[in-house]
């Protein structure tokens, strides 16, 4: 819970930081008349909707790499790497992407890709997720992370991401502007007063609350269509689902927040809303169908 509580908490820290900021600037207030210029504020959302999750975007790669300690694998040191070195080229090949960087970091069961472009990518995995499963299993999370790449689910999600922030940012200035001048009759005084500023501050965090529900949905049904693709690469679903039943039984190691949706998770009860995978009971399950 407390993963999911600082992810959505973070999102809203780069939207409310930047819409603040450019709000003290002038940039982005209702003019000093009484009406509210739409087509401006619409254009205002956009960039402040979606400035952020393009740049988080751009600096994803470094940033995993710095955030997990992860060591990118030039030369393989061992028979191991050299093997998952191998197994990312062959599954790369057969999704028809450019073989991306992989790179190994210490800690529990977990895995991620991350890139903003699908030909130069980088693929990860923690030294607890191959000291724990056998190679077919091992291959199976590969082709995973390989599918999300081929999928082109990180460009996806940031787009997604800055829809939903548009809306977040333009439905607050409007309650705000409505509050200001209808609610508290502040129709005199050029401009706008403490009434706009505090109703858009609380508006973006209970919207902003509510858009990550749909930005989770989405991540839900990406890791569905993942778990295809694993599948699908491998020509069977059985070593995914034998993943999957493995990742079951052991917690999985906690990612840095920039990247937590990139990972492996589960959300579990009403936390399941907000969380950005499904249970791994129901991604079993879906494969079960698939092969049925």
């Amino acid at each position: 819970m407390k993963r999911i509580v600082l992810f959505i908490a973070t999102n809203l820290a780069v939207l409310l930081v930047l819409s603040i900021v450019l709000s003290l600037l002038g940039i982005g207030r209702p003019g000093a008349g009484n009406t509210l210029e739409l087509g401006s504020l619409l254009a205002f959302s956009l960039v402040v909707g979606f400035t952020g999750a393009i740049f988080s975007l751009l600096i994803s790669k470094p940033m995993a790499k710095w955030s997990t300690g992860a060591r990118v694998i030039d030369q393989p040191a061992n028979a191991t790497e050299a093997w998952l070195v191998n197994t990312v080229r062959q599954l790369s090949e057969r999704a028809g992407i450019g073989m991306p960087q992989v790179a190994v970091y210490p800690g529990e069961p977990n895995a991620f890709a991350t890139g903003a472009f699908k030909n130069s990518a980088l693929v990860a995995v923690s030294t607890g997720l191959l000291e724990s499963m056998n190679q077919q299993e091992v291959e199976a999370v590969l082709g995973h992370e390989v599918a999300h790449i081929a999928n082109g689910d990180m460009v996806t999600m940031t787009l997604i991401q800055g829809v939903v922030n548009t809306f977040v940012v333009f439905l607050a200035r409007i309650v705000g502007f409505f509050v200001d001048k209808v609610l508290l009759k502040n129709t005199e005084r050029q401009g706008v007063g403490i009434g706009y500023m505090a109703t858009v501050f609380v508006c973006e965090l209970i919207f902003g609350l509510a858009a990550s529900l749909i930005v989770a949905w989405f991540s839900r049904q990406r890791e569905f269509r993942a778990d295809a693709g694993s599948a699908k690469l491998l020509g069977s679903t059985m070593p995914m689902q034998h993943a999957l039943a493995r990742l079951n039984g052991v917690p999985p190691g906690a990612l840095p927040q920039s990247i937590a949706a990139a990972g492996i998770t589960s959300g579990r009860g009403w936390s399941a809303l907000f969380s950005t995978h499904p249970p791994f009971e129901q991604r079993i399950a879906a494969l079960q169908n698939l092969r049925a």
